[in-house]
C-alpha cells in the first residue's frame, strides 16, 4: 500500500453522486451509483503527486522522481485504491441520500460501458422490511396451568427406582421388559458388514433400542440358545449402506435377566443424601426439586407462546442476509457444543434454516415492539438478575463489580432482561386464556 492521506478529498469527490434505485422484487434493491470521472482522475493525480514527494526509487533522489515514472510505477495501485475509496464513500452517501437501510453487505459490480464521463457501479443488497405491528390486544396467548399431584411424585419415585434397578438372571424365555445379553453376527448375503457384530451386548426387549425384526427375534429366546433371524433394515435407517436391506443375524443368547427394583426403604432414601425424616422427607425434597424444574419449564414455555403470538399475528418478509447470519451463529454454537473444530465436519447449514428464520423474524418484531412502546431496561430487574448470578460466589459484592465492569456481559444481561419485559408486556396486553395440563404430559412435551 502507498499511503496518500487523501480521505478528505475522496469524501469531497463523492459529494457529487448520481443515484438510481431499482427494486427487482421483495426486499432486494439494486442501486446504481455514478461518480464523475473527472473527479476520480483529479484524485488520482493528487495522490500520485503526494507519492512522488516521498517515493524512493533507485537512481533518483527522494522527491525528484519524474511524474511519468511515478505513474508507471504506482499508477495502477493508486487507481485501484481511489476506486475502492470512492465506492466505499459514495455507497454510504448514496444510502443516506436515498434513505435506504441495508440488512447486510452489498454485492458490488462495476458497470462497463462507453461512458467516459462517469464511473458507475451497481450495489445489490437487501433492506429491512417496513411494517406496522398488529395491536397487542388482538394477540391470543394460551397459558398452561400445571400442578404437581401426589401421583406425580409417586411416578418420579418409580422412575428413580427404575434407574437404580438391578438385573438378575432368570431361567425362562425372554419377554417384554427383560434384558437379553447376546452375541450376534449380521451378514448381507454371505458377507459380514461393518457394525453388524456384537459380543455380550445387553438389549432390553420391547424398549425399542434395536430395529424391530431383531427385537422380535430375541423375544422368546432362552439362555444358551442360538438361532438365525432374518432382519430387514428400515428404509430411513441412518446407515445408508444398510437402509432397506435384508440381513441375516446369527444370534447366541448368553443369559436372560429380569429387572429387580430396589426396596423403597431407608437405605434407598439415604442413597439420595436424606439421612433424617425418611420417606416423607425424601418426598418433600423431591417435590421441591420438581417444582423448581416446573417453574423453569413454565417460564420457557410462557416465553415461547408469547413470542409465537407475536409471530403469528405479524407475518413479515425477512431479509435472507439476517437469516444467513442466524444460521452461521447457530452452526458455530453447535460446533462449540460438539467440540468440532474442522469446518468440514460442521452440521449442515440447512439443519438450522427454520429456527434461524424464526429467530430473525422475532428479532425484527421484538425490536419494533420495544421501539413503538418505548420499553427500556428495568434497572431494578437488572440488579436483581446480577444479585441472583453472584449469590453463588464467596464474595458476591466483588463478583457483582466484575459483572458490571464487563461491557459484553452486561449487554447480554440487559438483552435478557429486556426480553423478559417484552414477554411480560405481551402477557399483560394480549388476550390470554388458560388450559390445564397434567404434569407428566407437560414435562414430556
Amino acid at each position: 500500500m502507498v499511503p496518500t492521506g487523501a480521505e478528505d478529498t475522496v469524501n469531497e469527490t463523492t459529494n457529487n453522486v448520481d443515484v438510481s434505485v431499482e427494486m427487482p422484487g421483495g426486499l432486494e434493491r439494486t442501486m446504481t451509483v455514478r461518480v464523475p470521472n473527472v473527479e476520480i482522475e483529479k484524485e488520482i493525480s493528487l495522490r500520485l503527486t503526494r507519492v512522488g514527494r516521498t517515493a524512493k526509487l533507485k537512481g533518483f533522489r527522494p522527491g525528484k522522481v519524474p511524474a511519468k515514472i511515478v505513474e508507471q510505477r504506482y499508477g495502477d495501485q493508486v487507481r485501484q485504491e481511489v476506486i475502492s475509496d470512492v465506492i466505499r464513500s459514495s455507497y454510504s452517501r448514496a444510502l443516506q441520500q436515498e434513505k435506504l437501510l441495508p440488512a447486510g453487505g452489498p454485492s458490488i459490480e462495476p458497470v462497463s460501458g462507453a461512458d467516459n464521463e462517469q464511473f458507475s457501479y451497481k450495489a445489490t443488497f437487501e433492506v429491512y422490511p417496513e411494517f406496522e405491528l398488529q395491536p397487542t390486544g388482538k394477540l391470543s396467548i394460551e397459558m398452561p396451568v400445571v400442578e404437581i399431584e401426589d401421583a406425580d411424585v409417586d411416578d418420579m419415585i418409580e422412575k428413580l427406582r427404575d434407574q437404580r434397578a438391578d438385573w438378575q438372571p432368570v431361567d425362562r424365555k425372554a419377554g417384554d421388559g427383560d434384558r437379553v445379553v447376546a452375541d450376534f453376527v449380521g451378514k448381507l448375503g454371505k458377507e459380514p458388514f461393518e457394525g453388524g457384530e456384537g459380543k455380550d451386548v445387553p438389549i432390553v426387549v420391547g424398549a425399542g433400542h434395536v430395529i424391530s425384526d431383531f427385537e422380535k427375534a430375541l423375544k422368546g429366546m432362552e439362555a444358551e440358545q442360538a438361532k438365525s433371524a432374518k432382519v430387514k433394515f428400515p428404509k430411513d435407517y441412518p446407515v445408508e449402506t444398510l437402509a432397506g436391506k435384508k440381513a441375516v443375524f446369527d444370534i447366541s443368547v448368553q443369559r436372560v435377566e429380569q429387572k429387580v427394583l430396589p426396596e423403597l426403604d431407608d437405605a434407598f432414601v439415604e442413597s439420595f443424601g436424606i439421612t433424617e425424616g425418611g420417606l416423607d422427607a425424601f418426598r418433600e425434597q423431591l417435590r421441591s426439586n420438581m417444582e423448581r424444574e416446573l417453574a423453569e419449564r413454565l417460564r420457557t414455555e410462557t416465553k415461547r407462546r408469547a413470542l409465537d403470538s407475536l409471530l403469528v399475528a405479524n407475518p413479515i418478509e425477512v431479509p435472507n442476509a439476517l437469516i444467513e447470519q442466524e444460521i452461521s451463529l447457530m452452526q458455530s454454537n453447535a460446533m462449540q457444543q460438539l467440540n468440532i473444530e474442522d469446518p468440514e465436519q460442521a452440521p449442515p447449514r440447512e439443519n438450522f434454516a427454520e429456527p434461524a428464520r424464526r429467530r430473525a423474524t422475532l428479532g425484527l418484531l421484538v425490536q419494533k415492539l420495544i421501539s413503538v412502546n418505548e420499553i427500556t431496561v428495568d434497572a431494578a430487574r437488572l440488579d436483581s438478575r446480577i444479585e441472583e448470578l453472584v449469590s453463588q460466589f464467596e464474595q458476591p459484592a466483588e463478583a457483582a463489580r466484575a459483572y458490571r465492569a464487563d461491557r459484553d456481559l452486561m449487554a447480554q444481561l440487559e438483552a435478557g432482561v429486556l426480553e423478559e419485559q417484552v414477554v411480560d408486556f405481551l402477557r399483560q396486553n394480549a388476550k390470554t386464556s388458560q388450559k390445564s395440563i397434567k404434569f407428566s404430559d407437560f414435562m414430556a412435551a
